[in-house]
């Protein structure tokens, strides 16, 4: 794919994003879900009225800046309620999470190039990401999620490019990676896996190197073949060569072959004084200032104590049981995708009269029109991407165990493939936004998997990439039979994701669980 088509290809699925997210957002003249507390808390900062907030308040400065401008639109005021606590349309509140949401495909495609440099791996990343049905949903309300991990998605792309770089112009893109991971903790707490995971990557190549550096830990964990290989070139060149072969693990990127080469194999280039700056000291700085607009605002609780009742807030909210909340899904829930949640549900008995702005749906029976929007990720992706994704865990693994059943010991390659970096990129990443769930005991929802499951579908991505460029026709006919499945899935549900209207037998036919009713 050359610089034109690739171009043409990241512009197409900004452009698909964009127009899913717009495409009838004031369809809803109600608070839909969490937009009860996220849009009246971002009306309140614009009304000057204290409240109480469970969460940092990043993402609702950033709806009340979107009510702000919105307001003073001269378009979009066709339809208006006063549940935010003023009278304000629904576009009004809507329309910056769903511009904001139409940039994380492209993010994500960002992401996919800058660690391989395929642009047929970056398009099919950002296209995957563009039909997924959660972030389709996220974005078009007033809720927070997308901005948890628009930032954090940001975070990490700053800190490829500054791998990618030297000098100033390094040290320029950590800082605003720092910026990035406190501004995605500044929106929820959660948002710290993000950051967990650059650190986690940091570490792996870190072990890495060393492995390759000291020559006792070389004699243990290298194979025969290489030690030989050392062995000779220690010969023919006396200490210095052997000196030079404990060095081989060690990769330093060179922009003249990308195709060969990630800025991964720069970690190392990063001390942990710089780490502990541009992504401690940073994200810290930035999270704090964070909170100074609303404790000027709400100064019933300083800024240790709103932290100490926020986690007694979260404390106190109940076990992780549908007794507590009849959408309670523990995480391991999440990746399966075994209990989505509604967002909205509603009955009409046309398709022509008009939603009742609040009120149950009609009796079982009398509503020949259903509109619901249902929070659940497109399940041919998420269901492929697991695959892809422990495909990727095997990968590393035989890459350990085979040469160990060989040859009776560990060994490591003296220089890790692109794949392999990309692999334990998003390996590590997975777990460390996923895994710290495993220990949460309140009640949890799928959307909180909303982080984890971007490394799913940039797992999904590089697969299908790896098989389209397969000499193999068959794996080639996989790839394209992958991703086909995959578009048509998020057609097929895509009534749910937008809240368009479906006969009772169209619902029925898209939920095909019970769990997820």
């Amino acid at each position: 794919m050359n610089k034109k088509w690739f171009r043409i290809g990241m512009v197409s699925v900004f452009i698909l994003s964009l127009a899913l997210r717009f495409w009838g957002l004031e369809r809803f003249n109600t608070l839909v879900f969490d937009e009860v507390y996220f849009a009246k808390f971002g009306n309140n900062y614009l009304t000057h009225t204290p409240f109480f907030n469970a969460h940092p308040p990043l993402s609702q400065y950033i709806i009340g800046i979107g009510i702000w401008i919105g307001s003073h639109i001269p378009f979009g005021h066709d339809t208006v309620n006063g549940l935010t606590g003023s009278l304000r349309s629904p576009w009004t509140y809507r329309w910056f999470n769903a511009l904001t949401g139409s940039f994380i495909p492209v993010v994500v495609a960002a992401i996919a190039y800058r660690l391989s440099y395929r642009r047929t791996f970056a398009i099919l990343a950002g296209l995957f990401t563009a039909c997924d049905g959660i972030f389709l949903v996220e974005s078009r309300y007033a809720l927070s999620n997308i901005y948890i991990v628009i930032f954090g998605l940001l975070g990490h792309w700053f800190l490829l490019l500054a791998l990618d770089n030297q000098n100033r112009r390094r040290s320029f893109w950590l800082v605003f990676a720092g910026i990035g991971f406190g501004a995605s903790v500044g929106t929820k707490w959660n948002g710290l896996w993000f950051l967990s995971g650059a650190y986690l990557i940091w570490v792996a190549a870190w072990v890495i190197h060393l492995i390759h550096s000291f020559p006792k830990l070389k004699l243990f964990f290298t194979s025969s073949s290489l030690k030989e290989a050392a062995g000779d070139a220690g010969g023919a060149e006396g200490a210095g060569g052997a000196e030079d072969a404990g060095e081989v693990g060690v990769s330093t990127y060179s922009p003249s072959s990308p195709s060969s080469q990630t800025p991964l194999q720069n970690l190392t280039q990063l001390n942990i004084f710089q780490m502990l700056f541009y992504l401690g000291i940073i994200p810290a700085f930035i999270y704090s200032i964070i909170w100074i607009p609303h404790l000027q605002l709400d100064k019933t609780y300083g800024f240790i104590a709103v932290h100490q009742q926020i986690l007694k807030f979260h404390l106190h909210l109940g076990g992780n049981s549908p007794n507590v909340h009849p959408y309670c899904a523990a995480w391991y829930k999440w990746p399966l995708m075994t209990r989505p949640m509604a967002y909205y549900y509603q009955t009409a008995e046309s398709i022509t009269e008009p939603l009742p702005v609040m009120g149950p749906p009609l009796p079982a029976g009398a509503g020949q029109v259903i509109y619901d929007v249902h929070a659940m990720g497109n399940p041919f992706l998420w269901w492929f991407g697991v695959a892809a994704m422990l495909f990727l865990v095997g990968m590393l693994v035989l890459q350990a165990v085979i040469p160990w059943v060989k040859e009776k010991r560990f060994s490591m390659p003296a220089t890790l493939s692109v794949d392999t970096w990309i692999a334990l990129y998003l390996v590590i990443n997975y777990a460390a936004n996923l895994l710290p769930w495993v220990k949460v005991t309140r009640c949890v929802f799928i959307y909180h998997y909303m982080c984890a499951v971007v490394f799913v579908f940039l797992a999904i991505a590089w697969f299908v990439d790896r098989c389209l460029c397969s000499y193999y026709q068959q794996l080639r006919a996989l790839g394209v039979t992958i991703t086909f499945i995959i578009l048509a899935a998020f057609i097929f549900w895509m009534p749910i994701y937008l809240g368009l209207p479906l006969s009772p037998n169209d619902y029925k036919l898209r939920m095909w669980f019970n769990s997820w009713i």
